[in-house]
């Protein structure tokens, strides 16, 4: 066998491993933890399915290709919960190191080209990566409100929290932040996700 072909066979034989890597958001119908691989699966085929809502032109093969690899590092970073403000702290350095490490096993022209799709969506600079970004902010928030709010509810998340990671949706998609924006409303109303500041401030003057 080529090296070529056995690098990237090898790389592919890597990337089974992101199955192992469990997310705290939970499978719809109050299912298992998910796992990388099923996010970025999902995420995926959102993006195609709701293009039409990109605040711009998007080429979404490049924005299906981002979602899929966006999180093959947390095969060596480990998954980040996105409301860990203390493991967010070394998320950078941890992922970095990850990427080039995982990136390197495919041909050299391969790894230049994944790991810049990688880093052009973490920059957030381009409109692919902006829609991309707003896939990875829905995709569990939608799962978690079909679940009741209960992965908010078992982590005491709250409202500000929430919408803290959703202006990100709001930069690829105002008509998906609409939605997002609704469902965080109605789960502060529901008790499932603590009020934001301001209005527990007017609570309290109340």
């Amino acid at each position: 066998m080529e090296e070529r072909l056995k690098q990237q066979l090898d790389f592919a034989l890597l990337i089974d491993q992101e199955k192992n890597i469990l997310r705290q958001t939970h499978l719809s119908g109050h299912g298992r933890r998910e796992n990388d691989a099923e996010h970025a699966w999902h995420m995926a085929v959102m993006a195609y399915l709701l293009r039409e809502y990109a605040n711009e032109p998007v080429d979404i093969s490049r924005v299906m290709l981002m979602c899929l690899i966006h999180d093959i590092v947390e095969i060596e970073a480990g998954d980040t919960y996105a409301y860990d403000e203390e493991a967010k702290k070394s998320q950078k350095e941890r992922e970095d190191a990850a990427k080039e490490h995982i990136f390197s096993v495919l041909p050299e022209d391969q790894k230049t080209e994944l790991a810049g799709i990688f880093e052009e969506f973490e920059a957030m600079e381009t409109p692919e990566s902006r829609f991309a970004h707003a896939m990875d902010n829905l995709q569990p928030l939608i799962l978690n409100n079909s679940n009741d709010g209960g992965d908010w509810r078992e982590h005491g998340v709250g409202a500000d929290q929430v919408y803290g990671r959703q202006t990100m949706t709001r930069l690829g998609s105002e008509t998906l932040f609409e939605v997002t924006d609704a469902i965080i409303k109605e789960h502060v109303r529901r008790g499932n996700l603590k009020a934001p500041a301001a209005d527990s401030a007017e609570a309290d003057k109340r």
